[in-house]
Formats: C-alpha cells, sequence, structure tokens
C-alpha cells in the first residue's frame, strides 16, 4: 500500500523540516509547496491524501488557496488542516465553523497534536 500523501503548504523553512519530519517519522510522504500559487498547483497534479495549510504566506493567502481548493471539482474532497500562528479565537471559529476547513491546529504545535488531528481527519474520509 503507497504511503499516505499530505501536502504541506508553507512559506517558513523551519515549520517544513519540522512538519517533514514529524511525519516521515510515521510513514507519510510530504510534499511541499512554498506559497499559494505553488500549492494550488502541486495539489492539482499530486492529488494528495490530505493538506496541511498555512493561512499567512507571501503570494497568496491560505484562506483564498482554500476557496480555490474547495470550489475545484478534482480537489474539492481533500481533506484541508489549517496549521497556523493565528492563535485567535476568532479566527478557529472562522475556520471550523464558517469555512468548515477539516481541523484547525495552532503554532506552536507538538508532534502528538499534529498526528492526531491527521489521524482524524483522514478516519471521517475512510
Amino acid at each position: 500500500m503507497p504511503p499516505t500523501r499530505v501536502v504541506c503548504v508553507e512559506d517558513e523553512v523551519e515549520m517544513i523540516d519540522l512538519i517533514r519530519l514529524i511525519l516521515t517519522r510515521e510513514g507519510y510522504e510530504v510534499i511541499v509547496a512554498k506559497g499559494g500559487l505553488q500549492a494550488l498547483q502541486v495539489i492539482e497534479d499530486v492529488h494528495p491524501d490530505l493538506v496541511l495549510l498555512d493561512l499567512m504566506m507571501p503570494d497568496l493567502d491560505g484562506w483564498e488557496v482554500y476557496q480555490r481548493i474547495k470550489s475545484n471539482p478534482g480537489t474539492k474532497d481533500i481533506p484541508v488542516i489549517v496549521v497556523t500562528a493565528r492563535a485567535q479565537s476568532i479566527d478557529k471559529v472562522l475556520g471550523l465553523h464558517i469555512a468548515r476547513v477539516d481541523d484547525y491546529i495552532t503554532k506552536p504545535f507538538g508532534p502528538a497534536d499534529l498526528l492526531n488531528s491527521i489521524k482524524t481527519v483522514l478516519a471521517k474520509y475512510s
């Protein structure tokens, strides 16, 4: 069985390295997109099992990326977990209840938090 493919949309090298380390140790395949425009292309090409999406990026806002993923018939069923430094409760409410992302994780996070979120979200889609 092929590994679960996760696209990590993140522009900070340290965060990319951390997520890649956590996930590859658990057997996930991690594909990195360093901005929103690149993310849309990678998601279209790879059709991953899951997307980890940062909200604050230089070229295209994470919410715009999310809207484009969900409005594209070819990618709308891919689960998305927002991983962001935006920790205010209003941001989390907007993400989970208005935009309906699959989960919302705030930085900094522990490895167990990330892995539990991924496993829970993937279980909903299997």
